[in-house]
């Protein structure tokens, strides 16, 4: 929430509007006196890191009265407060639209007691009211991401991945409890994250006889020699008859009828707590300053609205549209339509809980379909979190479509020596958590060794291949499809995931391992920080990977509250180098600069020039990342994303390989038949490699477009330069489509948070 705060009052002040914190929410605006104060630009610097809220948050009962609204009118009009940025939950954000409705007659009533005058009325005529969600729940619909849900996500992940360890060793079940007592997104997603072997959530109870099926599944996973059982249950759980299913219940149902050693871990609290993570940092920051943009945009006619993100875009909806459908969930869940529910909950919430099922359920052999395809999962290209997830999924997928799965060790090198072995459901377990590539990659092109690699192809029947990896994976791909009028054997299925780091793969605005890489960034960049806050003015430079492409840089400087970011996409001069002064006693400059940005000003030269420039004025510091940034546990967000996305291009592999198998055996030699699968906007969608040649700087190794650079303006708005905000792609105000009727199974389209 601070993020967002900081992002208001920062947007505010740069349109040139007069800001006021509202301290501890409804009530503080009932009270008024103290609790209303102008925010200056100094008032949120260094709370970007803060969890919780600087600004404070209370219930409020005072609120939910006439008087009492009509006190926090008339403490908003002595100030001609016109508009009002609310950031909560669905309770908040209605109570705030009854204000907007009444706002009117409470002037009246305020204009009759003689409280104020005429021309305060004229003055204060409008009230313009715009929300951003702030729960951990994410249970409100409309919005892909609510503020907070991520850091959330994390906390339990910590959890989780603690735990694995300790019932490892022990062989242990453990049960655990996270929050969410009307929705099941926590438990769904961390159950995804972490591989749990039966989550409990409540939009989908489990069937009569659920006991059964989960000990039965319980005693299968430790029968192939899985040491640990993993649990997860949503405090909100019910079975079919509303009966809730408790922690306990459960522990209790394991001990008696398995006899396993059994524990119970509540995390409670600990969801909310913590440092946001960098994710919802940049999604509170982007959020902010839309907010404000909705506000100066509002007329009388325009409906209160809340401003969300779509995929990745930013989007406006109207408040009570998202009020009424997130109040539908819970009617439907009331009248045991369990399946409404989750269509309500919206497509992220349903694509969450079928990978789930995909994922998680094996199929005795004799259910499988029986499709006699070989298919290969390989990773290429620098190691990056989240790949191994990726890989699991498409393994476990693809054994389900009825393929045998193989996997190739050490990317294109070890493809042409041969490394190449069938990888079964087992072999993937616990795969999920684990950073790095567990099968191995390297940087090797398969150029050069084509002959081998098409050899290898016949040994073993290769007939379709799924690579993971980054951009010497799309380049690779490149030079397969490029050699099929040579080589029969790769005229099959090839499609590609992005995964690297540096988020530079043309085709996808989103690679797995990017929001690890920048929550690596921010927590280092939170500790930078803190070392320097008991010193004089000091300067730090920071250097990010990301060779030639300035994503991390940006998006990191923008999570981390960088000052200045230096990327190789914006030419910079000397001038540019020059450190603005601060007003604050204690003054901390944070210099982002990407590997790459310039040939001449390196990190060493920035350093000196400073050192020299800066004697008796600060002192400097140099901090050069490197390879932590791709290393590490991967994120919920990239456990999650990986997952997903590889699933959908296992499950396109399935298609074509019907579409192309002719004659008894497989022929796929078109553009469509070798692909790409990225996130563009708000949707997954497969693009032929061929066609994204011509968006692509081979020698700089970027897309020649990149959606991440129309944050730049964003990101220096926040560090107060004199800067132009391009509004041409802020959101526009659009309508929710209730799923009720047309609920497309099978549609191409993923949400972000997917």
């Amino acid at each position: 929430m601070n993020a967002a705060v900081r992002a208001v009052v920062r947007m505010g002040i740069y349109v040139g509007a007069k800001v006021y914190f509202i301290h501890e929410g409804y009530q503080g605006m009932v009270d008024g006196g103290d609790n209303i104060k102008e925010a200056k630009w100094e008032s949120v610097s260094s709370m970007l890191q803060v969890g919780g809220t600087v600004i404070g948050s209370a219930r409020c009962k005072d609120f939910r009265t006439h008087e009492g609204r009509l006190k926090a009118a008339h403490n908003l009009v002595q100030r001609d407060i016109t508009n009002l940025c609310v950031i909560g939950g669905d309770g908040s954000l209605t109570g705030a639209n009854l204000f907007r409705e009444e706002w009117s007659s409470l002037l009246e009533e305020l204009l009759q007691q003689g409280l104020i005058d005429e021309e305060a009325t004229q003055r204060n005529s409008e009230l313009h009211i715009v929300g951003m969600v702030g729960s951990i729940d994410n249970d409100f619909c409309g919005t892909d991401m609510t503020i907070g849900t991520d850091s959330a996500l994390h906390r339990i992940i910590e959890v989780v991945d603690a735990i694995m360890t300790t019932a490892q060793s022990h062989q242990r079940t453990f049960v655990l409890e996270v929050m969410g007592r009307h929705c099941g997104y926590l438990a769904l997603v961390s159950a995804l994250a972490c591989g749990a072997d039966w989550v409990f959530i409540p939009e989908m109870p489990p069937e009569d006889g659920w006991e059964d099926n989960m000990c039965q599944k319980l005693s299968e996973n430790r029968a192939d020699k899985k040491r640990l059982n993993i649990i997860i249950v949503a405090e909100g759980a019910i079975d079919r008859h509303n009966k809730s299913i408790t922690p306990d219940y459960i522990k209790d149902l394991v001990v008696r009828r398995l006899g396993f050693d059994t524990r119970v871990t509540i995390l409670g609290h600990v969801q909310r707590g913590g440092t946001p993570s960098a994710f919802d940092r940049i999604l509170a920051s982007r959020m902010g300053v839309e907010a404000v943009l909705a506000l100066l945009e509002a007329s009388a006619n325009t409906p209160a609205c809340v401003v969300s993100l779509v995929g990745n875009q930013a989007v406006r909806l109207p408040l009570m549209e998202c009020v009424q459908m997130t109040q539908e969930v819970q009617k439907a869940m009331d009248e045991k339509k369990f399946d409404e529910a989750v269509r309500l909950r919206g497509r992220s919430f349903e694509n969450n809980l079928s990978t789930y099922r995909l994922l998680s359920f094996r199929k005795a052999d004799s259910e499988l379909p029986n499709s006699s395809f070989n298919v290969a999962v390989m990773n290429v290209g620098a190691p990056a979190a989240g790949m191994n997830a990726a890989v699991r999924s498409a393994v476990r997928v693809g054994i389900t479509e009825g393929h045998k799965m193989f996997a190739v060790n050490d990317g294109f090198e070890g493809f042409y020596k041969g490394q190449i072995k069938e990888i079964k459901w087992g072999d993937v377990g616990g795969w999920t958590g684990q950073g790095g590539s567990l099968l191995g990659t390297k940087r090797t092109l398969p150029g050069k060794h084509l002959d081998k690699i098409a050899e290898q192809m016949r040994i073993h029947n290769i007939n379709a291949l799924l690579v993971v990896g980054g951009f010497e994976a799309y380049v690779g791909l490149l030079e397969l499809s490029a050699a099929r009028d040579k080589y029969e054997e790769f005229c099959v299925p090839m499609v590609m995931v992005p995964a690297t780091v540096s988020n530079n793969i043309p085709g996808s605005d989103l690679s797995i391992g990017s929001d690890t890489a920048l929550n690596a960034i921010t927590d280092t960049c939170d500790r930078i920080k803190q070392s320097a806050s008991g010193t004089k003015r000091r300067v730090f430079i920071i250097e990010t990977m990301g060779g030639y492409c300035g994503y991390l840089a940006t998006v990191g400087g923008l999570a981390a509250g960088a000052d200045t970011v230096y990327i190789y996409e914006e030419p910079f001069d000397i001038r540019d180098l020059q450190v603005r002064e601060k007003k604050s006693p204690v003054a901390l400059v944070l210099c982002f600069r990407n590997e790459n940005c310039n040939e001449n000003f390196t990190t060493d030269f920035i350093y000196q020039l400073y050192s020299e420039e800066g004697r008796g004025v600060f002192d400097c510091r140099k901090n050069i990342l490197g390879h932590m940034q791709q290393g590490g546990a991967p994120s919920p967000f990239d456990r999650n994303f990986g997952t997903k996305i590889a699933a959908k291009a296992m499950q396109w592999i399935t298609r074509t390989l019907k579409e192309s198998y002719k004659g008894g055996k497989v022929f796929a030699n078109s553009e469509e038949t070798a692909c790409l699968l990225g996130m563009r906007r708000r949707t997954l969608v497969f693009q032929p490699v061929a066609q994204l040649r011509d968006e692509t700087d081979f020698v700089h190794r970027i897309p020649k477009e990149q959606w991440w650079l129309k944050l730049r303006p964003l990101m220096k708005i926040l560090a107060k330069y004199k800067t132009s905000y391009d509004v041409s792609d802020s959101g526009q105000l659009e309508h929710l489509h209730s799923n009720r009727t047309t609920a497309s199974q099978n549609s191409d389209s993923y949400s972000l948070t997917d």
